[in-house]
């Protein structure tokens, strides 16, 4: 080792302080402003009276945002300068310069661009909406989920007006400060003991003599421009032939609703967009991914300039419009065909708004990933497949031992995949050194996929990161960083001969919680997706029988909500409680529209059918098999007959009569009052019922006095078909050590809730087409109720 710890310090002084003279401030800026709730255009806002707020005014309630206003103009010592704001009024900000979007401020983006080169009297006007916050503050400087997380008072105001200033980036300081941290942490990862090291070591020491940054401004500038040139040879040190590659993306993680709603996320991609617009301004290497169509509607609706202006990035290539889905769902959860519409809606927009075709399913932060998908893509034309999550094993478990490899699903479809370290990497050469020194798999892999930029809450990309990245396009004792698309990576796997291969689900070993959080929003997305699906196949059939219209964008508007509400924070239980609400408000708003299109269909269908009759009840079935139903007759029959004057076998149950129908597979048939008159049973021996027993033809249902089954009995087969006592209920303690919605810690089996065991059990009906039971009995604080049921030669129980 050639530093003493004395240099260590030295060189660290040199470096905090070099990041501290990169800005120079040139004046304050005063601030004028108003708050409100709702969503308003920059126009809207300017037609609101502004008040002064001065540097500490308190503003902004949960939930609130802050349009804030003020102006500077460029003295004559910034002529030529790079000039630069840093805004300080609120958590995360969109900056319009002179009516113009530019660029945001949150907690990873500082400096807003001015001018490239200052001209002296120029005006900037700077308006800004400001977001107040969503009762969830960071401290230590880390993003929420890692950090410390604070819940404030409901009612205490989110954020305090601090001092917004103007002034010089000096450019010259600021590459140097990147010169310096690329060799440090270069050297802090290398062989103590290498050459390498060495050298770099004496040219630090030596930089720290040359470059003096308490001189007048004009000399230590000179200073550091001396510091550059000594550390230029040691930067353009090329690497060996056997380097690894690092395909390096920007990405703004930005989750579609987790700790702020829906209203928040249309700012949150509007400022992640705008500041990734302004380094592909500067870096014309620079590749950046933006996936979930969804966003990108809402910024098309919401945002429309800065729409077209990330269109035209796309058309050059800069921004890589990816990802496959809709949004990045869940995948365990929602139904196949949901996962398919996921592909359909989402690969339609891309390639209608961007003349482009999706083939990458990128989902980095999804808790799982279904075996069936390998053939859904393959289905949908994405042969690729991306996400790091799986790698997350802090609640231990066994690492996933494959970074690129051949993921083959449940049917044999196969797609070629990888699993890369994380979706907001920083780029410094210490995390790409041991990016590549972490990875499991050492044989066939020369190359990783290096996502870089900050993320949950969206941003992306700083300026550091590309600046590091620039150094390392080839630098001895680093991988080489590319700044690529990720389709590049995934043709370049192609040309591997991998051998890897991995056979069904992706298993994730955390968050397993999510699967018996909100279960409200489950069972509303379920109730949706069937409900579409009659919408769908009736309307179509009503289309094609009756010409009657299907109300396409209806269907469709109904679909993307669904899908939208599928996202991995919504769907699994682990957002906030306004969430929730939203989620399951269009739910009710899903199935009102979907059940009416079906509900016209099945009339148009259903109507004149056998006109000598009256009244008819229509029974549908949209299954694609044959099938017996019990259907409830409407008010006041009490018999049904067939078209052909057949009886139809009824019971009366409870207030309802019920007939017992054959329904063809995707058909109808329809049933008629009947005339007074006993109807033929089902089968010759009645359903039994009684507080101990239900008991049909094939089955043998044998309950005890808490109402859990003890006994079922193949009468049919003679055998037994339960292992141990069925219908059992068991209540644990769930306080996990960490994301009490997201997880179930091993341990909660070590928790027992004690449970009564009494129940009250009394008959429903018996006959000869259904017994029915019901059952109730106290579990700790609810109270269950049951109705267990077995219909005539049927081997189903219902509950």
């Amino acid at each position: 080792m050639a530093f003493a710890q004395e240099w260590f310090r030295r060189i660290e002084r040199w470096q905090h302080t070099l990041r501290q003279l990169c800005y120079r401030p040139l004046g304050d800026i005063a601030m004028e402003g108003f708050t409100t709730t709702a969503y308003l255009s920059p126009e809207a806002a300017a037609q609101h009276a502004f008040h002064p707020m001065a540097p500490g005014t308190r503003w902004g309630a949960k939930w609130e945002y802050g349009w804030f206003r003020g102006e500077c103009i460029v003295p004559p010592e910034a002529a030529g300068e790079r000039m630069v704001l840093r805004l300080n009024v609120g958590e995360e900000s969109l900056v319009w310069i002179n009516g113009q979007i530019i660029s945001t401020q949150d907690w990873r983006h500082f400096e807003i661009p001015l001018a490239a080169q200052g001209v002296a009297g120029t005006s900037y006007h700077i308006l800004t909406e400001s977001y107040a916050g969503h009762g969830v503050r960071r401290e230590g400087g880390g993003p929420a989920v890692f950090g410390v997380l604070t819940i404030p008072e409901p009612d205490t105001t989110q954020q305090v007006v601090g001092v917004t200033t103007f002034g010089i980036w000096d450019e010259t300081v600021y590459q140097l400060a990147i010169d310096l941290d690329t060799l440090v942490r270069l050297r802090n990862s290398l062989e103590a003991w290498s050459l390498r090291v060495a050298t770099i070591d004496q040219a630090l020491q030596q930089l720290t003599l040359i470059v003096d940054l308490e001189l007048p401004y004009d000399q230590m500038l000179a200073t550091v421009q001396e510091g550059r040139a000594l550390l230029r040879p040691l930067l353009q040190r090329p690497n060996g032939p056997t380097t690894p590659t690092m395909y390096a993306i920007g990405h703004g993680h930005l989750d579609v609703a987790w700790l702020w709603p829906l209203q928040e996320t249309e700012r949150k991609i509007a400022r992640t967009v705008a500041n990734q617009l302004a380094l592909m301004e500067e870096y014309p290497e620079y590749r950046y991914i933006q996936s979930q169509p969804h966003l990108l509607q809402m910024l098309k609706m919401r945002y429309p300039d800065l729409y077209d202006r990330m269109h035209d990035a796309v058309q050059v290539g800069q921004c890589v419009v990816e990802g496959g889905m809709w949004v990045e769902p869940d995948t365990n959860i929602p139904g196949g065909e949901s996962l398919i519409r996921q592909f359909l809606h989402g690969k339609r927009f891309i390639r209608e708004e961007f003349g482009t075709e999706s083939q990458l399913l990128w989902l980095p932060d999804v808790f799982g990933y279904s075996g069936a998908l390998p053939q859904i893509m393959r289905g949908c034309g994405v042969p690729y497949f991306g996400t790091m999550k799986i790698r997350w094993l802090y609640n231990g478990g066994v690492p996933f031992p494959l970074e690129s490899f051949i993921w083959e699903g449940i049917d044999g479809s196969a797609v070629l995949a990888h699993i890369f370290y994380d979706y907001g990497h920083e780029t410094q050469p210490d995390v790409l050194i041991n990016v590549w020194k972490q990875r499991t798999q050492q044989m066939d892999v020369d190359a990783i996929i290096l996502p870089f930029g900050y993320g949950d809450g969206g941003g992306g990309p700083t300026r550091d990161h590309l600046e590091f990245l620039r150094r390392e396009v080839d630098l001895e004792g680093v991988p080489h960083a590319r700044n690529a698309s990720p389709i590049e990576f995934y043709q370049h796997l192609e040309t591997l001969d991998l051998h890897e291969r991995y056979v069904g689900e992706l298993y994730f070993q955390n968050h397993r919680g999510t699967y018996t959080s909100q279960a409200r929003t489950k069972l509303g997305n379920r109730r949706s997706e069937v409900a579409l699906r009659e919408a769908e196949m009736w309307g179509m059939v009503a289309q094609t029988l009756k010409g009657s219209p299907l109300p396409r964008p209806a269907i469709q508007a109904a679909w993307q909500m669904v899908l939208l509400n599928q996202f991995h924070d919504i769907l699994p239980g682990s957002s906030i409680h306004r969430v929730y609400e939203e989620a399951e408000a269009s739910y009710v708003e899903v199935q009102r529209v979907a059940n009416e299109i079906a509900q016209v269909a099945a009339t148009s269908l259903a109507d004149g059918a056998v006109p000598n009759y009256t009244p008819t009840l229509t029974v549908f079935n949209s299954l694609s098999w044959s099938r017996n139903a019990l259907v409830p007759l409407p008010p006041h029959w009490s018999a049904a007959r067939t078209a052909q004057d057949e009886p139809v076998p009824t019971q009366q149950v409870g207030s309802q009569t019920l007939a017992y129908v054959t329904l063809p597979s995707c058909g109808w048939m329809t049933v008629f009052e009947g005339p007074q008159e006993a109807s033929f049973p089902v089968s010759a021996d009645p359903v039994i019922a009684t507080p101990t027993l239900l008991e049909n033809t094939m089955l043998r249902v044998e309950f005890d006095a808490t109402g859990e089954i003890q006994r079922i009995f193949d009468k049919q087969r003679q055998r037994e078909l339960a292992a141990g006592t069925c219908n059992h209920f068991a209540l644990y303690k769930d306080v996990p050590g960490w994301f009490d919605a997201w997880d179930i810690d091993s341990n909660y089996r070590d928790q027992p809730v004690e449970l009564s065991s009494a129940a009250t059990i009394e008959v429903i009906s018996t006959g000869p087409l259904v017994g029915c039971i019901r059952v109730q009995r106290q579990l700790h604080d609810s109270q269950l109720t049951q109705e267990i049921s077995l219909r005539a030669a049927s081997q189903r129980i219902d509950f």
